[in-house]
């Protein structure tokens, strides 16, 4: 599974709206769409905040 599809599942797994993720990593629900769409990936900073929030690791 690909990233983008990873992260969506994380999201709802969490029971997490794209605003939500997005306020608890510091960007906009925008970018959040292009990271899930694959339009974007996230730079590394943000790459470990989203792991941490999902309780996964950065590898």
């Amino acid at each position: 599974m690909e990233f983008p599809e990873q992260l969506r599942d994380q999201r709802r797994k969490a029971g997490l709206s794209q605003e939500e993720v997005a306020e608890k990593v510091g960007v906009t629900r925008q970018t959040v769409s292009k990271w899930e769409t694959g339009q974007a990936v996230p730079e590394l900073l943000k790459g470990k905040i989203l792991a941490d929030l999902f309780g996964l690791t950065y590898d």
